[in-house]
C-alpha cells in the first residue's frame, strides 16, 4: 500500500500522507516511503516539496505509531530509527520542504512539522507534543527542533503540558509561517512554492544548508552528552514508559 502519495505538479513535488485509517501515524513503513520519495525527488531535481495530508483532514498525523515503539530497555528515538531518518531526509533535502497543515498534529508529527523549512496552516490546525503523556524520553535533536523554531520558553510549555496549541497561537509562536483559510490554503501554498522554485536552485540549496549548520551549532561537552543519554535511559527503563505505552494501547 502506498502510505505516501507522490506527484510532481508544475515542477513542484507533493507528498500526501495516505493512511487515514491509522490517522497517518508515522509507522516504519510510512517513514521509509517518505525517505524514498524525497530521494526520488532529489534525483529529479525537484526544487520545492509540499508535505500534506488529504484535503480537509481532521487529523494531519497522529505522530508515532505507538504499536511499533520498542518495549522498555530500548531507546524509542534512536538516531537510526525510521522516524529520525525521515526527519534528516527532510532537513538534508536540497530545497525547501513546506508542511501544509489541515487538522490536528500529534506527538512526533509536530516534530515533523517544525523540521520542515516552513509550515502553512488553516484554522483547523492544532499542534501537541505529547511524550510526557506516555512516559516517553524525547531526544535532544527533537527538542532542539522546537527550541530553534519557537524558543525554549514556548517549547517547555508545549512539552510540559502536552496540550494542543490552536492555529492562531501556533502562528503567533512561529510554528506556522502563515495562517490561511481552508478555502485558500492549497492555492496559497502552491503559489509560495512556485515563487521559491523560480529562484536559483543552487543558491537556495546552499542557503538552506547554511541554516541547517548554524541551527545545529550548539556544541556540548562529552560529559553533558553522556548525562543527557543517562537521563533518557532512566526514563525508557522506567515503569512510567512501560505503563504509558500499555495505557495507550488499552484505550
Amino acid at each position: 500500500m502506498d502510505l505516501i502519495l507522490k506527484e510532481i505538479k508544475e515542477g513542484i513535488g507533493i507528498l500526501t500522507l495516505n493512511n487515514p485509517a491509522r490517522r497517518n501515524a508515522l509507522s516504519l513503513e510510512l517513514c521509509g516511503q517518505v525517505v524514498a520519495a524525497l530521494e526520488d525527488f532529489k534525483k529529479k531535481k525537484v526544487p520545492v516539496v509540499i508535505f500534506r495530508a488529504e484535503k480537509n483532514a481532521r487529523v494531519w498525523s497522529a505522530g508515532h505509531d505507538i504499536t511499533q515503539l520498542p518495549k522498555v530497555h530500548h531507546d524509542p528515538l534512536a538516531y537510526d530509527s525510521p522516524m529520525e531518518t525521515a526527519f534528516r531526509a527532510i532537513q538534508n533535502y536540497p530545497g525547501p520542504v513546506i508542511a501544509m497543515i489541515q487538522g490536528s498534529v500529534w506527538g512526533g508529527a509536530t516534530d515533523l512539522a517544525v523540521t520542515c523549512d516552513l509550515a502553512i496552516g488553516d484554522e483547523t490546525a492544532t499542534f501537541a507534543i505529547t511524550p510526557v503523556k506516555m512516559g516517553l524520553p524525547y531526544n535532544a535533536s527533537g527538542i532542539m527542533h522546537f527550541i530553534n523554531r519557537v524558543g525554549s520558553n514556548i517549547a517547555k510549555e508545549m512539552f510540559f503540558t502536552a496540550a494542543p496549541v490552536k492555529a492562531e497561537r501556533a502562528y503567533h509562536f512561529g510554528i506556522l509561517n502563515h495562517l490561511i483559510s481552508s478555502r485558500e490554503i492549497e492555492s496559497f501554498t502552491f503559489d509560495l512554492a512556485k515563487t521559491m522554485a523560480a529562484n536559483s536552485p543552487l543558491a537556495v540549496s546552499v542557503i538552506k544548508e547554511q541554516f541547517r549548520i548554524l541551527s545545529d551549532a550548539h556544541p556540548i561537552s562529552p560529559e553533558a552528552f553522556e548525562r543527557i543519554q543517562a537521563l533518557r535511559r532512566k526514563v525508557y527503563n522506567s515503569g512510567d514508559y512501560e505503563e504509558g505505552i500499555k495505557a495507550f494501547m488499552e484505550k
